[in-house]
């Protein structure tokens, strides 16, 4: 099983790293066995196709709990959080996201065990998203 939460852009005053420090609770991060699939050149930022895969077995005394990707410089901080079970079988997610700019994206796997997981990726972003409507279809 796999659910998916997505979050309406809205202002987010806090930075990466803050968003980061609260999904983790500050618990210390590892990079590796995740893998964060997006181009690292976007001609459009309005749809953005992302995946993001961890390695682990997925039996009931090793899985992946919860995978969350953040972002730099979008609005919310949180664009996406995945959540496994043993059942799942995989640890492996796909959709498509907005990028306002360029910027990092930083996905990280919480495990079974209590620890983290991360990978982070640059993306220059040629033609940025439209955040707010200006009345010109933008």
């Amino acid at each position: 099983m796999m659910s998916l939460v997505v979050r309406e852009s809205a202002a987010a005053a806090d930075d990466l790293a803050g968003a980061i420090a609260a999904f983790t609770g500050g618990a210390p991060m590892k990079t590796g066995r995740v893998k964060l699939d997006i181009a690292t050149l976007v001609d459009n930022g309005n749809t953005v196709p992302i995946a993001v895969s961890v390695e682990s077995p997925m039996t009931p005394a090793d899985y992946v709990k919860t995978v969350a990707i953040f972002n730099e410089r979008n609005p919310q901080r949180d664009v996406a959080i995945f959540n496994f079970t043993p059942a799942s079988g995989r640890a492996s997610a796909s959709t498509r996201i907005r990028l306002a700019t360029s910027q990092k994206l930083t996905a990280i796997a919480r495990m079974s065990d209590g620890s983290y997981w991360q990978h982070t990726v640059d993306v220059i972003v040629t033609l940025a998203a439209c955040i707010e409507g200006d009345g010109n279809g933008g």
